[in-house]
């Protein structure tokens, strides 16, 4: 055990003491009081209020709050409480609180909740304070908290003390202030649009509708394996066969993957499905959606994230897969560009691992995202995908090698993922097929055959575009969070030892 660790057990130990002796008294936890403003509210309406007006027109009010700041001066003392608008001073004066409480508040501590009553009025500093007539321990505080003036230095402490942390940093409120603004944005943005929408299972007998491992569950009263979603787009596209032409779901998913400053096993996903769309509307619609959460978020299309300038303002550039591979690696060719040993060639001398299985399509995937992804600041839209690593979507028309698919690619990360959707019945199970192959070859990532969607298909699902898109991804972008896990309430760690 640390000095601090016993100090802190120390101090822990006087605040239950304390504790100890409002229970005798029946003063614990008291839920009775009622606060009528919050300090926010009170600020922007009387902070411009000289103290002539203020004293002149008495306005009593009630606030409720954390106490973060406690200066003794004798027979009066400066408080800050914390309420989730902001911080409002009182002034607790001996003389007008009484002596008895007035000696009990001294021994109050930084972190107890309490409730105070009085006029407002403006100190010899100019400060919209609460002069105190009546003043309650609402809640008594039994951990201290971190050092107002150093703040929280251990990143690990942060995320795994989140409550600690959005009480002391004001940044770390509003970085999730903002995450929620965004949410709202996206569903108003939808819904103008006349996009409904839906819930899907998260529990799933089947895991589709993207290239991942899932975790697994059982259900005991079915007897039965259930996994995690690792996508709604299955269920979302049998809407589309259900008739709902314009569907969008906002929620979780989970993928068994490691942690990284990118990757979260849950989080966050939009996917909308929008009938009689193409490829190219769902990229205008991205565009479109990307540019105006910005305006929303930030109040300009221009921004900084971690020393980069973004800028959403201009027509998103626009590469190919193929194009890209061979910019960045001049060994390809128009002609041999997918040419298996080629690029099984270039692809060991870039560590990447070779699977027997694998074809040039794979090859050409793995390649770009250890070659090209990382060099990608955009906005930029990457299109044309080959077929073998986009078992959903429809092939390319001119050239079936490919696929009528796009990822938009900001800072060297991936943020949406759309396509043209497959609806050929036929052609589905194909690649279902081919897919359960790679897994049963030992592809952990590759998708099983779905008999109940292929049914779906074959009832007809209309020609649609589909889109998904990281929400936490865009909130890093944001709100310039350098990390998944800064925009994560609770982010997933390891168990603490």
């Amino acid at each position: 055990m640390t000095d601090n660790d016993g100090q802190e057990n120390r101090l822990i130990a006087e605040r239950r003491a304390k504790l100890a002796k409002l229970r005798e008294a029946g003063a614990a936890f008291p839920n009775d009081f009622k606060r009528s403003e919050l300090a926010g509210e009170l600020l922007a309406a009387f902070r411009s209020h000289s103290a002539e007006s203020l004293a002149a027109k008495p306005t009593t009010v009630a606030v409720s709050g954390r106490m973060m700041v406690k200066r003794i001066t004798g027979a009066i003392t400066f408080v800050k409480i914390q309420d989730r608008s902001g911080q409002i001073q009182l002034l607790v004066r001996r003389d007008r609180v009484g002596e008895a409480l007035y000696g009990e508040f001294k021994k109050w501590d930084i972190g107890d909740v309490l409730g105070a009553r009085g006029e407002l009025i403006k100190t010899k500093t100019g400060e919209l304070s609460l002069d105190v007539a009546e003043l309650r321990l609402l809640v008594k505080s039994l951990r201290p908290l971190p050092e107002k003036w150093h703040g929280i230095a251990d990143q690990e402490f942060k995320l795994r003390q989140r409550y600690v942390d959005l009480i002391m940093s004001e940044e770390t409120r509003e970085v999730f202030r903002k995450r929620s603004a965004l949410i709202r944005f996206v569903r108003g943005f939808l819904d103008a649009l006349d996009f409904t929408e839906v819930e899907t299972p998260m529990m799933q007998p089947i895991p589709g509708g993207a290239a991942a491992r899932p975790f697994v569950t059982h259900h005991n009263a079915l007897d039965a394996t259930l996994y995690l979603r690792i996508a709604p787009e299955l269920y979302l596209k049998r809407l589309l066969v259900g008739g709902f032409e314009r569907v969008y779901e906002l929620g979780r998913v989970f993928r068994n993957e490691g942690l990284s400053t990118r990757h979260n096993p849950e989080f966050t996903m939009l996917e909308l499905y929008q009938a009689y769309a193409t490829q190219r509307d769902v990229m205008a619609l991205t565009e479109n959606l990307f540019r105006n959460a910005a305006l929303a978020l930030t109040g300009e299309m221009a921004f900084e994230y971690q020393g980069e300038r973004i800028d959403f303002g201009p027509r998103f550039a626009e590469v190919t897969i193929e194009g890209a591979l061979r910019a960045a690696n001049p060994e390809l060719k128009a002609d041999n560009i997918r040419d298996r040993a080629v690029l099984a060639s270039i692809c060991t001398q870039n560590g990447i691992e070779v699977r027997a299985e694998s074809g040039a399509g794979k090859l050409q995937f793995e390649l770009f995202e250890k070659t090209v992804e990382p060099t990608l600041r955009g906005p930029v839209f990457v299109t044309q995908y080959p077929a073998e690593v986009s078992p959903l979507a429809r092939c390319n028309d001119a050239d079936p090698f490919l696929t009528d698919r796009f990822e938009l690619f900001i800072t060297g990360r991936e943020l949406a993922n759309g396509f043209s959707e497959l609806n050929d019945s036929e052609d589905q199970a194909a690649r279902f097929r081919a897919q359960a192959d790679a897994k049963a070859h030992g592809d952990e990532e590759a998708m099983f055959y779905d008999a109940d969607y292929i049914r779906a298909l074959e009832y007809g699902m209309p020609p649609a575009g589909g889109l998904g898109v990281g929400i936490d991804r865009l909130a890093m972008l944001l709100t310039n969070s350098a990390s998944i896990r800064d925009v994560l309430l609770f982010p997933q760690l390891k168990p603490e030892t």
